[in-house]
């Protein structure tokens, strides 16, 4: 059996995730921080720890057939991969910021200045796509520090909290595009089966981590109301107690509207309700 190789962060923002997360798939590796290349004792995987930039070009040519990398980097290295998952951490936003004395509060004035970024691709279309002419001048690290310098008018950089922009003077005014890590693969790959059972393992990690295992007693009378209040996998279990009229519901609510649903249950009259991660859904 052919041994697949999936390319992640080797350091950096994305790296910690990218290994829990793997973990999570049941996946026994050691996360070996001087060493390029880990193998998996339990299923027929290597992984490669490599440079985030690095990543979407080994996918691309087949050196790995999959990779966990930002969306930004995708589209900045202009490579040709599939996605094949949002994973839904490394959330973040490429933004333009300005000096909080600059005058500059639309895009259009950015036509003649001078913008700093290590995103040259990217800035260049968003540009282009808005009729702006500016001067790009790549950066490869410290952008935040460039209007202060006279370097340029305005930077171009990823925005996660907005912390950093702030303590170097900057505000953000324009969105340029929205970023999150993506499991992604080579086009055409020859390990169909292999890769598919790896992104099941995938899905039922990330389906469990927008879940909530719920258990709750309900007098039988109110059931009706109950049920239809919970959505489930396919729809709760429901089991009888030893109190005469009374049930156990059995259920799993979305994280999303989590509190809003057991308010709900509560006005509706559900008692003893006990809450629980999920460790993994598969459907």
């Amino acid at each position: 059996m052919k041994t697949l190789k999936i390319a992640i962060q080797k350091s950096g923002r994305l790296n910690e995730k990218s290994v829990d997360l793997l973990k999570n798939c049941g996946l026994n590796f050691e996360n070996y921080k001087s060493s390029l290349i880990s193998p998996v004792s339990n299923f027929p995987l290597e992984i490669l720890f490599l440079r985030d930039d690095d990543i979407p070009e080994y996918v691309q040519d087949g050196i790995a057939d999959l990779g966990i990398v930002g969306e930004n980097v995708i589209q900045e290295t202009e490579v040709d991969v599939a996605y094949l998952q949002r994973l839904g951490f490394g959330k973040c936003s490429l933004k333009i910021a300005v000096q909080n004395t600059s005058n500059i509060e639309d895009v259009k004035e950015l036509n003649g200045k001078s913008i700093a970024t290590t995103y040259p691709v990217i800035l260049g279309k968003f540009l282009k796509d808005n009729g702006i002419t500016a001067d790009i001048r790549t950066i490869s690290g410290s952008v935040e520090i460039s209007p202060g310098l006279g370097l340029s008018d305005a930077i171009c950089d990823l925005v996660s909290t907005g912390g950093t922009l702030k303590s170097n003077g900057l505000k953000p005014f324009a969105d340029v595009m929205s970023s999150e890590a993506v499991l992604i693969g080579r086009k055409g790959s020859e390990n169909e089966d292999l890769i598919q059972e790896l992104i099941q393992r995938v899905q039922s990690v990330l389906r469990a981590k927008e879940t909530k295992y719920v258990v709750l007693n309900i007098e039988r009378k109110n059931l009706d109301e109950i049920l239809k209040l919970l959505p489930g996998v396919k729809s709760p279990t429901v089991v009888p107690l030893a109190d005469e009229g009374w049930v156990a519901v059995h259920t799993v609510i979305p994280e999303r509207d989590f509190w809003a649903r057991i308010t709900l249950l509560k006005q509706a009259g559900a008692q003893g309700i006990v809450v629980m991660p999920i460790e993994k859904i598969i459907l």
